[in-house]
């Protein structure tokens, strides 16, 4: 499919050919669930705990003789049952993780690149670039491309001016194409690609479609 190219200026800089088996598959809903569950329980710090009754620091004294007073036997205060005791089956550190096939991983990745292309909520810039470096000067260019809310994707680096502009502007995403995932594809409106970031993409599932053939 062909697409128009942009500049920050809003002026026309040509067209570009997007690749149909990077952002031409049907969405499957299914492998996007996926692909986002796992993004977000493989960040999850894991780091909850809860102590038990062996580590809680209280007494090991028996409360009070076994027989004779009328009420229920009990032994030192760290049980659940008291105030201050140990939780029962409490959390523990672990991690969240789960296993995700790579070819999966990569086909969700084509998936919500399709979703956005269908969906015409893709725009490739001919470069990501801001001279001054200043945020106005990025938040006007960014508002005569109607861009409030956009996940921005340029080539093997970032340019330090524009992400420095950016870094002010709420629901402004700035990414290396290294760093392109799905969830932050999706969590945004817009997918603003650089031509940089489009010729990578299709070299980076060209080449892996080499390796899965030899």
């Amino acid at each position: 499919m062909k697409v128009s190219v942009t500049t920050l200026e809003a002026k026309s800089a040509g067209e570009v050919e997007l690749k149909d088996e990077i952002f031409g598959l049907e969405p499957r809903q299914d492998i996007l669930h996926r692909m986002v569950r796992y993004q977000l329980l493989k960040r999850m710090a894991g780091t909850h705990h809860a102590q038990d009754r062996s580590e809680v620091t209280v007494t090991g004294k028996k409360m009070y003789r076994q027989k004779g007073t009328g009420g229920a036997r009990h032994g030192d205060k760290s049980v659940p049952q008291w105030r201050g005791g140990g939780k029962a089956f409490g959390p523990k550190p672990r991690s969240h993780a789960i296993d995700l096939p790579k070819k999966v991983r990569a086909l969700a990745l084509r998936h919500a690149l399709s979703s956005k292309a269908k969906s015409g909520d893709i725009v490739v810039l001919e470069n990501a670039s801001v001279s001054a470096g200043k945020t106005r000067e990025l938040r006007d260019s960014l508002a005569k491309l109607s861009l409030d809310n956009a996940l921005v994707i340029d080539g093997s680096e970032v340019e330090i001016g524009f992400a420095r502009a950016a870094r002010n502007l709420p629901n402004i995403d700035v990414l290396p194409v290294q760093g392109i995932n799905v969830y932050d594809i999706l969590r945004r409106k817009k997918l603003v690609l650089t031509k940089a970031a489009v010729a990578a993409l299709e070299a980076r599932f060209a080449g892996a479609k080499a390796e899965a053939r030899s």
